[in-house]
């Protein structure tokens, strides 16, 4: 990795693309470093992906979260409370893929021959800049690093005289409040989850597998400008539509049969989430009441949801039409959770809500965005009848972000 390694890494700026401006990234590291001085923490080392590319803009396939042992999970982002910059760190084999796709003006690629553990590198860094004091925040609720890298390098900062405390939280707070430009990028995903839905619909017919369902669908919101999402979607039918989060398999679709999809269209990794379900034929008379009945339940949503809303208030109305409908012993499910940037291998992310969960006092705050789930057992084991919506609080106002029907459509009569 030397000469036509270093012409591609000399070039790599000619052809940057960063998703966002660079003052959007500026304001977000303001935006941190507040939430650090309440904190009292001096310093934050970012792994996982979702943080380095909220501070970076910085994305890739592959971030050593589940490889074996020789590709250790090392790279990173530091930022400091009393510095305008980070340093980006990163290993030689992304060191052109940082150069086109992130902000970072600070980066420093681990050596070629240390390559595989960048932590020493890392420390004598920091140490060298003098950020190696006070409390350093690590993400230690993060499938990355994993357990055995985060352990390591939480005993290298402490062996440097460092207190090492968990910053997840911290950066959950910090990217639960989106900003214009974010909330942007959430509509246009939006856009993508109702082109993806479309698709999935027109494809659904007896003899086409769930999988040929899925490809068109993921083929459509592509062609959209979507991007793949954190979680494989579901497609399921028949029997395991009983079953909201099986994969898609090779089975036919037959008539008769119930089908359910749930899809995130995906914009700048920001993700619109949204199940619906479709019957092959003429949907029996129970089944079409029970799923017609239940979606009802967002008539009452969309009329309650404002910024500020009290996850109770929402929460309690919704119980009380499931009551006055007997439903209530059929849901799956009753709540949500919030949605943004996500990678592989979710999309759920940290603000849930649901009556075991949440607290008297959580409110759904302007500039966020969650899903909300109204997922029932339908009679006689024929599955789910699942339909989930993603509601969008602004600052003066609330939505519904996408517009497929919610009715039970009978395909293929």
């Amino acid at each position: 990795m030397q000469r036509n390694f270093q012409t591609a890494l000399n070039e790599a700026e000619l052809h940057r693309e960063i998703p966002f401006p660079k003052n959007e990234f500026e304001n977000r590291l303001l935006r941190i470093r507040e939430a650090m001085v309440a904190r009292d923490i001096e310093l934050l080392f970012l792994t996982s992906p979702e943080a380095i590319y909220y501070v970076s803009g910085f994305q890739g396939e592959w971030y050593q979260a589940q490889s074996g042992r020789a590709f250790t999970p090392s790279s990173g982002v530091a930022v400091h409370l009393n510095s305008d910059k980070t340093i980006h760190f990163e290993t030689p084999s992304e060191a052109v893929l940082t150069g086109i796709g992130a902000v970072s003006e600070d980066v420093r690629i681990f050596p070629l021959e240390s390559r595989r553990d960048g932590l020493p590198f890392i420390l004598s860094e920091l140490k060298s800049e003098g950020w190696l004091s006070g409390k350093v925040g690590l993400e230690r609720y993060s499938s990355r690093q994993n357990p055995t890298i985060a352990e390591a390098y939480k005993s290298g900062f402490e062996n440097e005289g460092c207190a090492v405390v968990d910053c997840s939280d911290l950066m959950a707070s910090v990217k639960h409040i989106k900003s214009p430009l974010e909330m942007a990028a959430m509509r246009k995903a939006a856009a993508i989850t109702d082109i993806g839905m479309t698709a999935a619909k027109d494809a659904i017919q007896p003899g086409v597998s769930e999988l040929e369902v899925f490809g068109i669908m993921i083929a459509a919101m592509a062609k959209a400008g979507g991007e793949i999402s954190g979680l494989t979607p579901p497609v399921t039918s028949g029997f395991r539509s009983n079953c909201l989060h099986a994969l898609a398999s090779r089975k036919t679709i037959a008539r008769g049969e119930r089908v359910v999809v749930d899809l995130s269209g995906v914009f700048k990794r920001y993700h619109v989430n949204m199940a619906r379900t479709f019957w092959v034929g003429e949907p029996p008379e129970d089944v079409a009441k029970l799923h017609d009945t239940s979606v009802k339940a967002y008539d009452l949503i969309a009329e309650l949801i404002r910024p500020n809303l009290p996850v109770f208030e929402l929460l309690d109305a919704v119980k009380e039409y499931y009551a006055a409908n007997d439903l209530l012993e059929d849901s799956y499910w009753s709540g949500g959770y919030e949605l943004g940037i996500a990678f592989p291998p979710d999309w759920v992310g940290a603000f849930i809500y649901d009556a075991s969960i949440s607290k008297p006092g959580d409110c759904f705050k302007p500039n966020t965005v969650v899903n909300h789930e109204c997922n029932f057992f339908g009679p006689r084991a024929t599955g789910m009848s699942a339909t989930i919506d993603t509601l969008f609080f602004h600052e003066k106002s609330a939505e519904i972000a996408t517009t497929f029907p919610r009715t039970l459509e009978g395909l293929c009569l």
